[in-house]
């Protein structure tokens, strides 16, 4: 029986700012988005920025110097904070988990940029637990990060469910025991969720996925 769902961020909760971010830098100054994007994400880690092992100005050096980006450390930020937009589907979802007693939490390979968005537009308080890579000193490319998620909220893996919109990462938490869901939109969300989640929480009684979000708690 589930126990408890994970999240990830960017993505999932919300659009996904980094990656349209950086494409949209890249369309302005007239670069390959694909290319720039796949260069920005290799970056995180190699500059250890998403592991919290650099700050954000190293992300940003390499950047310029890799991708030929231009701009200050603010304007780019900017460009990426703007598209983190909290999907209002997903959180009246998790608001309806929780009501019914399940555990929620978040998985994210982010930044300090996470803290930003919550004090922004405050979100955090709607899970029990949120795991960040900047603080881990850990991310999703490392499948150890699952297990120890699961033992923070003491749960075995196959009572977790974790959600996220990356196949990599989907494959790595199925092969250390947790029930995974791929993500692909809020429409196709509805779909499968119904399929993983077990008839004692808060869906059971309702007339499919919609009905739910629409009631929200």
């Amino acid at each position: 029986m589930i126990k408890a769902v994970v999240f990830d961020f960017g993505g999932v909760l919300a659009e996904e700012g980094f990656k349209e971010g950086i494409k949209a830098l890249a369309r302005k100054m007239s670069l390959n988005p694909d290319i720039v994007f796949r260069t920005a994400d290799e970056l995180m880690y190699k500059t250890g920025y998403v592991l919290g092992m650099s700050n954000e100005s190293a992300f940003w050096n390499a950047l310029r110097q890799n991708t030929g980006i231009i701009g200050s450390d603010k304007e780019l930020r900017k460009e990426i904070l703007k598209r983190f937009k909290l999907r209002t589907d997903m959180i009246k979802f998790v608001q309806g988990l929780k009501a019914s007693g399940m555990v929620t939490a978040i998985l994210s390979d982010q930044t300090n940029w996470l803290d930003e968005i919550n004090q922004k537009t405050p979100f955090y308080h709607h899970f029990d637990y949120i795991f960040n890579s900047f603080k881990l000193k850990k991310g999703k490319r490392d499948p150890s990060v699952f297990i120890d998620v699961c033992n923070v909220m003491g749960f075995k893996p196959e009572e977790v469910l974790f959600v996220d919109d990356r196949i990599e990462n989907i494959k790595r938490a199925k092969d250390v025991g947790l029930k995974t869901l791929h993500f692909i939109d809020v429409k196709n969300f509805e779909k499968e969720i119904s399929r993983e989640m077990p008839h004692e929480v808060a869906l059971s009684g309702t007339k499919g996925m919609r009905s739910f979000f629409k009631r929200g708690l």
